[in-house]
């Protein structure tokens, strides 16, 4: 992201900067890949290091089948049963080496602790729910349709309004960013970019909690929980700046990239990262040659499985579709659209359609999450 800062800072870095009584405060330097990537400056009123008490790891890697079959897949996802705790309500149902997509129905959030990714960045899609994440870097407002990006490593608590929750999460082993050639030179989002700086949300509302007492941290490091127990409240946060922090961007906010011929999936494009991209496919004019073709072509995806999440609308390309289902095409073998629905799509004008989508470089492995709602029959669908 952009340089963003917020509180109060010293004006030099690494310099004396002093509380009312006196004392220092804390600085901690945030840094991504070693000292080569961003980084934040956030200064605190208790060192950030204070622990009182170090638990045993809990394991929470999933558990994947390997049943080696090359076939299209389909996931009921709001068949996952709600949860009242935000961690248990996260299910892995699809993953490799560079990614995890979890489908999660919280009803409630984290609100008797704080929980840290240490693994990888999430981008959380609110597919359904709103309410308040809460991180040292301040708190940002979210609802349907958002996208919260948060760097790995940054503390937080989700809060949400009711009990009516649904998401769809991915966890990023690399650093989540929007795609290179969106951006020149100096980083800033170009002109035919799908959406710009003004779209993004950055923290809002810092609170600094001057507290000592006994705090439950939920770290995720290699596939294990640790129960972390620390002396002072995490969001004593008086200031920082720098690249590194939470932001939300909506899908809503997502310009289209039209043409008179249809337009492959790239122009969908949202975030990048090693292995694997994010797509949003939103309302939108269809093409407008006039022979065109509405409906997308069959495709030989041979180097990446495609992953599509339903959200709303009608999806003129396939059959029976439910909010929350998930398609897994895999690399090797053709997908298209359903039998019909080419000669049907002639003609139409726009779509309302509201999909993510997530595309791999490596297999996905399915879970034993994913077992449990899966449609086994969906590979049979192009049968007339």
């Amino acid at each position: 992201m952009h340089y963003y800062k917020m509180g109060k800072i010293p004006h030099k870095r690494h310099t004396q900067f002093r509380q009312s009584n006196g004392e220092l405060y804390h600085e901690e330097l945030f840094s991504t890949v070693g000292f080569d990537d961003k980084a934040s400056l956030l200064y605190h009123v208790q060192p950030p290091t204070k622990i009182l008490q170090a638990g045993d790891p809990k394991d929470v890697k999933p558990e994947t089948i390997h049943d080696k079959q090359l076939k299209h897949r389909c996931l009921m996802g709001f068949n996952v049963s709600p949860v009242d705790d935000y961690l248990q309500s996260r299910k892995p149902v699809l993953v490799n080496g560079d990614c995890k997509i979890i489908l999660a129905a919280p009803k409630k959030g984290n609100s008797d602790y704080f929980f840290k990714n240490a693994d990888a960045d999430e981008v959380i899609f609110i597919h359904e729910g709103s309410g308040k994440i809460r991180t040292q870097y301040g708190n940002l407002n979210f609802k349907y349709g958002d996208y919260i990006v948060i760097p790995r490593g940054t503390i937080y608590k989700l809060e949400f309004k009711d009990e009516n929750n649904r998401l769809f999460i991915v966890e990023s082993y690399s650093p989540v960013v929007t795609p290179k050639r969106y951006r020149n030179q100096f980083g800033q989002l170009m002109e035919h970019s799908p959406f710009c700086e003004r779209d993004i949300r950055k923290p809002e509302e810092l609170e600094t909690h001057d507290e000592e007492g006994d705090f439950l941290f939920y770290i995720k490091k290699e596939d294990a929980l640790y129960p972390y127990h620390y002396g002072s409240h995490p969001f004593d946060v008086v200031g920082w700046d720098g690249y590194v922090y939470p932001y939300i961007f909506s899908i809503h906010d997502f310009e289209p990239l039209t043409g008179r011929i249809h337009q492959p999936p790239p122009v969908h494009q949202t975030f990048a990262a090693k292995g694997y991209v994010i797509c949003s496919f939103v309302p939108r004019l269809y093409d407008y040659h006039p022979l065109a073709i509405p409906a997308p072509y069959n495709h030989s995806n041979i180097d990446s499985d495609e992953v599509l999440y339903y959200v709303d609308g009608d999806f003129m390309s396939r059959d029976n579709v439910e909010r929350g289902m998930i398609t897994l095409h895999p690399g090797g073998i053709p997908h298209g659209p359903h039998p019909g629905t080419v000669e049907k799509s002639i003609g139409k004008k726009e779509t309302k359609e509201l999909a993510v989508m997530v595309d791999t470089f490596r297999p996905l492995l399915m879970t034993t999450h994913a077992v449990d709602i899966e449609n086994k029959d969906y590979y049979k669908s192009w049968k007339k």
